[in-house]
């Protein structure tokens, strides 16, 4: 797990922990990365949906970031976490932009019902509750959950309707892949904050989100910290 003592703001704790969060998952898949001359990146492609590098300092330059991953086929990403490149020149095409988001610690619900971290029996029926049926089978591996990730879910139904993934990293804790299927996204961060704030009392949380999704974790209690970009390239 990557973690920074200097993470004090809530920009970079947010940035700093989205980051422990993408090796983590990078290394579950034998494609860890490494962090120099302020990005992480992996010289081998990494899973889908993960990017190849992100940013951890706005004063990292275009010309950082190409040479660090691996260009020779098609679908190389980069999180711009500060929303100051433009890799245009390289070949990417921005994909989309985003607001990292934080919500200050509050004293927890320790008695509060909700959703439930899942074990490693269920991690495979969550992924398919999170994809909606698409393939992208495997791309959490259990070995997460002895890295601190915490898979939250909502079974009250008999099946999982609703869930995020929880990651503690940099003095805070990072949710991100949230998805509901029988309610709207106000409902669904209700139910994961509540979690969030059970399990890790007096914690803040980050993630990062955009259009309705970004609306409903400000309806919640979130604060947008600064922006962030996603770089695609298409070719290899």
């Amino acid at each position: 797990m990557i973690t920074d003592p200097r993470a004090a703001s809530p920009l970079t704790a947010a940035v700093h922990n989205n980051v422990a969060w993408c090796d983590a998952v990078c290394r579950s898949h034998g494609t860890p990365g490494e962090i120099k001359a302020g990005v992480w990146a992996s010289p081998r492609r990494t899973p889908p949906l993960y990017p190849d590098a992100v940013t951890l300092s706005p004063d990292v330059v275009p010309e950082d970031v190409p040479g660090r991953i691996d260009l020779t086929s098609s679908g190389a990403s980069v999180k711009d976490s500060f929303g100051s490149l433009d890799l245009s020149a390289a070949g990417f095409d921005a994909l989309f932009t985003a607001q990292w988001i934080h919500r200050p610690a509050t004293g927890g619900a320790p008695g509060a019902e909700g959703w439930r971290p899942v074990g490693a029996e269920r991690l495979s029926a969550w992924e398919s509750a999170w994809s909606g049926g698409a393939e992208s089978e495997g791309l959490f591996r259990p070995v997460l959950l002895d890295d601190g990730a915490v898979f939250l879910a909502d079974t009250s139904a008999g099946r999982i309707t609703a869930g995020a993934v929880a990651y503690p990293a940099a003095s805070v804790i990072g949710v991100s892949n949230l998805f509901t299927a029988d309610a709207g996204p106000d409902a669904a961060w209700r139910s994961c904050l509540a979690a969030t704030d059970r399990l890790w009392p007096g914690v803040p949380v980050v993630g990062y989100e955009h259009g309705d999704d970004l609306a409903a974790a400000l309806r919640q209690g979130f604060a947008p910290v600064g922006p962030l970009r996603v770089w695609l390239r298409a070719d290899g």
